[in-house]
């Protein structure tokens, strides 16, 4: 009764600040709290609706295309790109986008912790109407890190005296109207928009956390477009006429991350234990609704030479499991918990509702972990709880959906989860110089095969080692309307395509 009072009062509170179709506004509703004006911290959501843009655009084959940039070049020797700004841009306060201020923008996003630093940028720098990026060594993938969200480019008025964003003014065919940090958004279409005019001319945004007020939102009409929903929600949407349910195949990867220092899962054989011990599909048919979705490997099918195509490794086998961790010393008392040295097998997993499916993953994972005779304490908390534990090194476990295309060239996700230091979404307290060396090769790889031949290798030693250990595979799904037309996903996750979109008449 608590827990459906609860969803009930966070439905009518999210109901009470919404604004309905009939006024025109189109009512967008995703888990994603706005945060914060700055592009690095939660720039996602202004790229998302169209309100800021960045210099390279991606197609949904991952290709590079124009955005801000008309075109872009490289150097013989690979170590400069020039991208030509394309002319007659204004911002949303009316002012011109130039080469200077695109360049001023993206050393702004160079400063700060982000996808862009992971390349090996010297210096940017204006050549007339061209942004020029100078590398210390050759980076193939800079035009897709470019597309990044990170990298948008906003208005000189947008930053405060310390040189923080504290507005966002973009080039995008919204812009913002009202902000109210960190629930809620409206913005309206920009009339000198250097593109084609949008069809729907307002649009409301609302960050709501939990699966059941969302589903909730698009049975009663009080959102036109829902993001992320529970799978059992999606089910009963889908036989709601009133609504479209909708859902892409995206590289996203539910993931087991891993405290690889913690004295319980240093070895590898211990983390392959733990990997053998989980019952992908039963959880993928039984909790996610989608029995193809069990993860035999980290990146799925949809990331084409990452996948290890012959590879199987879906299947439960607890038998083995068990050997594995008897070969470490660990031992079952008459319960079947296990301990090691009068230390119990225990460790706390952290995980966050807003994807709505993590909670319920935990808590299988959890059951079957103590089939094992290991004690899992579930902490479901924010978000930020894990990369704040990954940096002061308190996590020991963490339940996260980790998107392999937040770039549609993966290296520069791979370079930052897997790097020296690991990353806050990827490893912790792993390092392998033989991937390392994989990953710096494919930065300037140009043949095709041999490209091929490393991506798989990598694939390999990750499936090998288990810095992260592969759950299922992500499906984005969204609940939309039927009084609107033109939706489709990004599976990209770069935009809603707003602009897209038009009301049904």
């Amino acid at each position: 009764m608590i827990k459906l009072r609860s969803i009930l009062i966070g439905a009518s509170m999210l109901a009470a600040v919404s604004v309905h179709a009939s006024d025109g506004v189109l009512d967008i509703v995703a888990p994603w709290e706005v945060g914060s004006t700055d592009p690095a911290k939660a720039g996602y959501v202004y790229t998302r609706l169209q309100i800021g843009e960045t210099l390279v655009e991606v197609n949904d084959q991952g290709k590079p295309r124009p955005g801000l940039a008309e075109s872009w070049t490289i150097s013989d020797d690979q170590l400069s790109w020039r991208f030509t700004v394309r002319q007659g841009v204004r911002f949303h306060d009316g002012s011109p986008l130039t080469a200077e201020v695109a360049a001023r923008a993206l050393q702004r996003a160079l400063a700060k912790p982000g996808m862009l630093a992971v390349a090996p940028i010297e210096a940017i720098g204006v050549d007339g109407d061209q942004v020029v990026v100078r590398l210390s060594s050759p980076f193939a993938p800079l035009p897709a890190l470019l597309a990044h969200s990170s990298t948008q480019i906003l208005a000189p008025a947008s930053y405060n005296e310390a040189g923080e964003a504290s507005q966002v003014i973009g080039t995008g065919p919204y812009r913002i109207e009202r902000l109210q940090m960190p629930q809620k958004l409206s913005a309206t279409v920009f009339n000198d928009y250097w593109g084609e005019t949008p069809a729907i001319a307002k649009l409301s945004y609302l960050a709501a956390g939990r699966g059941e007020t969302r589903a909730l939102m698009a049975q009663s009409g009080d959102a036109d477009i829902v993001f992320t929903l529970d799978p059992a929600s999606q089910a009963r949407l889908q036989r709601d006429s009133r609504l479209e349910v909708h859902g892409v195949a995206i590289s996203r990867t539910l993931s087991l991350k891993i405290n690889a220092g913690h004295p319980f899962l240093a070895d590898p054989k211990a983390r392959q234990a733990l990997s053998l011990a989980l019952d992908r599909r039963g959880m993928a048919a039984g909790l996610l609704r989608t029995p193809e979705a069990a993860a035999s490997q980290l990146f799925p099918p949809t990331m084409g030479d990452w996948h290890l195509q012959a590879l199987s490794g879906a299947e439960r086998d607890l038998e083995q499991a068990r050997a594995l961790l008897a070969g470490l010393g660990w031992k079952a008392d008459d319960k079947g918990m296990l301990s090691r040295n009068g230390k119990p097998f225990t460790l706390t997993l952290t995980t966050f509702a807003d994807r709505p499916e993590l909670p319920l993953l935990a808590t299988a994972i959890q059951a079957q972990l103590r089939e094992l005779g290991v004690a899992l304490v579930v902490n479901v908390s924010n978000a930020s709880e894990i990369p704040a534990g990954h940096r002061d090194g308190s996590l020991q476990l963490a339940l996260v959906a980790r998107n392999f295309a937040l770039v549609s060239d993966p290296l520069g996700t791979l370079l930052q989860d897997f790097g020296p230091r690991g990353g806050d979404w990827g490893a912790m307290n792993w390092h392998s110089a033989r991937l390392g060396e994989i990953l710096q090769q494919l930065l300037q790889e140009t043949d095709s095969q041999t490209a091929l031949g490393l991506r798989q290798e990598a694939a390999r030693l990750l499936h090998r080692e288990l810095p992260m250990i592969p759950l299922a595979w992500y499906q984005q799904s969204a609940a939309v309307s039927s009084k609107v037309a033109g939706f489709s996903i990004d599976p990209f996750e770069r935009s809603y395509r707003v602009s897209d979109m038009r009301w049904v008449q």
